[in-house]
């Protein structure tokens, strides 16, 4: 909020996918008047998927319990098999192995040879574990919402599309914590942003340039 209040902009809307899909999402909840629109991609709220985790989460999206364990393991773990974690990422998360380039495979790789980045990354695991989840708890128990119009994008092939389907599925989840919400699955696995740019782009365009006006304020994070 403060960067784009430098660069000028007192309201802006904000996409996000993965971690980013959390921190947009946050920001929407922390700042309503700063947050004009939210897209999230691939995502439920944290404190969600932690009250319905089971054997699917736990088995499919390992890092969220291992990579929250107290450091050095997660660090070292990663550390010793970088290669390893981004095959395991890109096959199990629903995308064909093809889709990256060696090029962009090793650029993931060479990333989680860096210690910095590595315990930046455990982390953000550590804080959804703890303090992200339990802003999100309370913001629940205290009846607050996120105002502004909501979009949700998920992978066609992942946890989102299939484990919630009981209970109406992802946009069910949340309109329990957004008052506005419109969304669909797109095709490919949870990296549908590198998969189909063109689609995930139309889409997130469409949102938000809806009844976008000509406020000049109204800018994309």
């Amino acid at each position: 909020v403060q960067v784009m209040k430098r660069l000028g902009f007192e309201q802006f809307m904000v996409a996000g996918h993965d971690r980013g899909g959390r921190v947009a999402y946050r920001l929407a909840l922390d700042h309503p008047g700063k947050i004009s629109k939210v897209a999230v991609l691939d995502v439920i709220p944290t404190a969600a998927a932690w009250d319905r985790a089971d054997a699917r989460l736990a088995l499919s999206f390992w890092p969220w319990s291992l990579l929250a364990q107290p450091e050095p393991l997660p660090e070292r773990l990663i550390g010793a098999a970088p290669d390893a974690i981004v095959d395991n990422a890109i096959v199990q998360w629903g995308s064909p192995a093809e889709m990256f380039s060696a090029e962009v495979r090793d650029a993931y790789v060479d990333a989680l040879r860096d210690a910095v980045h590595v315990h930046a990354i455990c982390e953000e695991y550590r804080a959804a574990a703890t303090i992200d989840r339990e802003l999100d708890a309370a913001d629940q128990a205290n009846g607050r919402s996120i105002e502004c119009p909501l979009l949700a994008l998920w992978s066609s092939e992942g946890g989102l599309e299939n484990w919630y389907v009981e209970e109406g599925g992802s946009l069910a989840i949340w309109r329990k914590w957004a008052d506005s919400v419109e969304g669909s699955p797109v095709p490919g696995g949870h990296f549908f942003p590198e998969e189909h740019p063109h689609q995930t782009a139309a889409a997130l365009s469409k949102f938000f340039e809806d009844n976008r006006g000509n406020d000049a304020s109204n800018r994309v994070l």
